[in-house]
């Protein structure tokens, strides 16, 4: 079993925090998808989700017009305002899911003593398709990349409700 999970309960919502560069594009993006997968299941109240960034370049601004344009075609509402991932978050949330290797070194990084080595994962590690593991930065892309992105994080924000319903109890 994997160390992060844990049993789920309205008293003890798991708390999950999606982590991109700027928390613009891929990880608001991802935020959103869970959010809309979670409330179609019924399970809000079993959740706590958020999104953050390695860097505090866009901290306060809402999702990359291009991540909002894509989610809303697909009936997804990006809710996140992006902020900076700070220590803390590591002790607050249970899974702590990097896009890519460049933030989940951040990550690591930022957990000096080695103590929450366990609760961060790769975003792609629940991706049936996983490629080479990283959900590319669609920031410089056009609009077919954040379609692609889109889809990636669509796959694996099902496969890790699927894991982690089995962990509800109600």
């Amino acid at each position: 079993m994997n160390s992060y999970l844990r049993t789920i309960t309205k008293e003890e919502p798991f708390k999950l925090c999606f982590v991109c560069l700027g928390n613009i594009c891929r990880s608001p993006t991802a935020e959103g998808l869970f959010i809309h997968k979670v409330k179609e299941a019924g399970l809000e109240n079993f959740f706590y989700i958020d999104s953050a960034g390695t860097a505090a370049y866009h901290v306060g601004e809402p999702a990359n017009s291009k991540s909002q344009t894509t989610a809303n075609k697909h009936g997804i509402y990006l809710p996140s305002k992006a902020r900076r991932f700070e220590y803390v978050d590591l002790e607050e949330f249970d899974l702590v899911l990097a896009m890519d290797s460049e933030n989940f070194l951040n990550l690591r990084h930022l957990d000096t003593s080695g103590r929450f080595t366990d609760k961060i994962k790769m975003m792609r590690d629940f991706d049936p398709k996983p490629e080479d593991g990283s959900v590319p930065d669609p920031y410089y892309g056009g609009q077919e990349g954040f379609e692609n992105v889109f889809q990636i994080l669509n796959r694996s924000c099902e496969t890790l409700l699927n894991e982690l319903k089995e962990h509800i109890v109600e």
